[in-house]
């Protein structure tokens, strides 16, 4: 049976799930600053003429206190259910055309680094409630790992795909039969590795994403110090011997923990919403305006949102990461 393509992101949308960090013990000092800017997603997305926003709430400690936040806040529907944490991209399903369909594939905790209850349910919570049958596919994989032009082809990243702690023995070949069979997938092109730090081992939609037919959006280092200069330049190289356009989009330059370390900090995590284009910012204004006047370029039917992200990122995300779409 052949298998209908993943329609591309910037397809108009029924609906969009968003993840609400919901556990005090994960979050910590960080759970009231990441509530702030997933509200302040959550807002933007609602507004008019744009997204029908399903919030998922991961415990029942949280919802009395997310309800209270969107009562009467048109186009917002507080969703009661159970995750480890809120990185929907990765836990729940993947839609097809018109969301007739849902495919789910197993969740083992990005390779067994982050094993929460209820994460493996998170597909079945989402699909459930969204009345779409569930197709399962017996392999490990994450949304996050995957991008889709609606045409068939599928970036994703040898980093990631082929690492021993999600499919021991896959090769190319192997994945893109199961992409195939499970997405529709035509084409897969690859990438190398992701970003330095990246606890999902180099998930694509942090490093290029699909823009347009035929049009690829990835990094350019901002400053001297960026730490994913390299990793960006060999991104765009491969990208352009796949015969793709490549539009290069500032990097937030070196965002650093509290111990100096470098995070995955990225403006590709941005969501592509019905008239907006929301992207993640970091603290560095100068690189947050460039990388959205570089992406008005690309959107210009959609307005650019601009907004905080960084209690999120704390997290190991950002607004992609606790996203789903469902296609209309």
């Amino acid at each position: 049976m052949t298998v209908a393509p993943i329609p591309a992101e910037w397809s108009p949308h029924r609906a969009m799930w968003v993840g609400w960090p919901s556990h005090a013990d994960l979050w910590e000092d960080n759970l009231e600053p990441a509530q702030a800017e997933v509200e302040a997603l959550v807002r933007a997305l609602a507004g008019p003429g744009r997204e029908t926003v399903k919030l998922l709430v991961g415990h029942e400690d949280a919802l009395s206190g997310a309800q209270a936040r969107f009562d009467g806040v048109p186009g917002v529907t507080v969703v009661d259910g159970r995750f480890g944490d809120i990185w929907l991209r990765d836990t729940g399903p993947i839609f097809g055309a018109g969301s007739a369909t849902a495919r789910s594939f197993r969740f083992n905790g990005w390779g067994g680094k982050y094993n929460l209850p209820f994460d493996d349910t998170v597909a079945d919570q989402i699909a459930g409630a969204a009345g779409v049958a569930l197709g399962r596919t017996d392999a490990v994989m994450e949304g996050g790992a995957l991008d889709h032009d609606g045409a068939g082809t599928v970036l994703t990243t040898r980093q990631c795909l082929l690492n021993p702690n999600r499919n021991a023995g896959w090769s190319e070949a192997v994945a893109e039969d199961v992409l195939g069979q499970a997405l529709g997938a035509t084409r897969v092109v690859w990438l190398g590795d992701g970003l330095m730090n990246d606890h999902t081992d180099g998930h694509v939609d942090n490093l290029a994403r699909f823009v347009g037919p035929g049009v690829v959006a990835c990094p350019v280092a901002f400053g001297t110090d960026d730490p994913n200069a390299e990793v960006y330049d060999a991104c765009a190289r491969d990208l352009a011997a796949a015969g793709f356009e490549v539009v290069r989009i500032p990097s937030p330059g070196l965002i650093a923990d509290e111990d100096g370390e470098a995070v995955p900090a990225s403006h590709m995590n941005f969501l592509i919403a019905n008239g907006a284009v929301v992207v993640p910012t970091y603290g560095n204004d100068t690189a947050a305006r460039l990388a959205g006047e570089a992406l008005a370029g690309v959107f210009p039917g959609r307005e650019i949102v601009l907004l905080p992200s960084v209690a999120v990122l704390s997290g190991g995300g950002s607004f992609h990461c606790i996203s789903q779409q469902e296609p209309g």
